[in-house]
């Protein structure tokens, strides 16, 4: 009777564990597919905060491309974002990390959208800036067009001005001369009898001239080509020179003015031929010729 009891209670107790030791088995698979589970949604939402990073490197990698020039803080943002992504590739993933970095995905991004609206001011004022400079760049253009067009107008009417101020001759006669006992100056044609050349001529009226003291030079040419008193030599700017026989000084009131002067016979007589005398301004412009003959 009591062996039955026992065997009865060893039963009852066999039973007991074994209805213990499924509850465990079951609590445990439960506890394992929990543990799946939960990692299967921090992986997932690991991947989550990783894509959010990259696709902001991405934004930040395509402002500071479409920048004209680096931006230092774009950057800086950007490096920053690829420690993270780094960061969280390796991370033993949480929810108290995860928590973390998605609060700091949102600081991230509000990071972005404020450094983005001033990039765009940034770009916009260049581009304002740089319309302007065109602008001006074209002003500019515009005025140096213009002023070149001053600058070939006053240089043609400086030319202009120039020539209309030059002296000029309207009448030139030069006569060979003899000088009587009593100083009276009478024409010959004969060489021997010559004992000077007169050499007389009027300088136009001009309005436009300046006005005072004046120099013309005479050159006279003997029958050889040589010129006569020739010691003399007068360079102008451009480098043109001229040897002359003399040089005569009158003042000039922008009047018609009548001026004479002579040139006296060399050592020895005149000799026969052709003569020329020619009449120069203080430019070297040549105002005149007159030819005669001596016998």
């Amino acid at each position: 009777m009591t062996e039955t009891k026992n065997n009865n209670g060893l039963k009852v107790l066999t039973a007991l564990l074994g209805v213990v030791l499924l509850g465990t088995i079951i609590y445990t698979v439960s506890l394992y597919q929990d543990k799946k589970k939960t990692e299967g949604v921090l992986t997932k939402e690991k991947e989550l905060v990783v894509e959010d990073l990259n696709s902001l490197k991405s934004e930040y990698d395509k402002a500071i491309l479409e920048s004209n020039a680096t931006n230092e803080e774009l950057v800086s943002a950007r490096d920053n974002i690829a420690k993270y992504i780094d960061s969280v590739k390796t991370m033993k993933a949480d929810i108290g990390s995860l928590s973390r970095y998605r609060r700091q995905v949102g600081v991230l991004k509000a990071e972005r959208e404020q450094l983005l609206k001033q990039v765009d001011s940034l770009t916009r004022s260049n581009t304002a800036i740089a319309m302007q400079r065109d602008s001006t760049y074209v002003e500019l253009e515009k005025q140096t067009v213009f002023n070149d067009s001053l600058v070939v107008q006053n240089t043609n009417l400086a030319q202009v001005v120039e020539k209309g101020s030059a002296l000029n001759l309207s009448k030139f006669n030069v006569d060979a001369v003899k000088e009587r006992n009593s100083g009276k100056l009478v024409s010959t044609q004969r060489a021997k009898a010559t004992d000077k050349f007169k050499i007389c001529f009027t300088v136009a009226d001009n309005v436009i001239a300046q006005a005072g003291d004046r120099e013309f030079f005479l050159e006279v040419l003997d029958p050889q080509g040589n010129v006569l008193g020739g010691s003399n030599s007068m360079t102008n700017d451009n480098g043109a020179s001229i040897t002359y026989s003399k040089q005569t000084g009158f003042y000039y009131e922008n009047k018609s003015l009548d001026v004479c002067d002579y040139i006296s016979k060399p050592s020895g007589d005149f000799k026969d031929g052709n003569y020329m005398v020619n009449v120069y301004d203080d430019q070297l412009k040549l105002l005149g010729t007159s030819k005669f003959m001596l016998k």
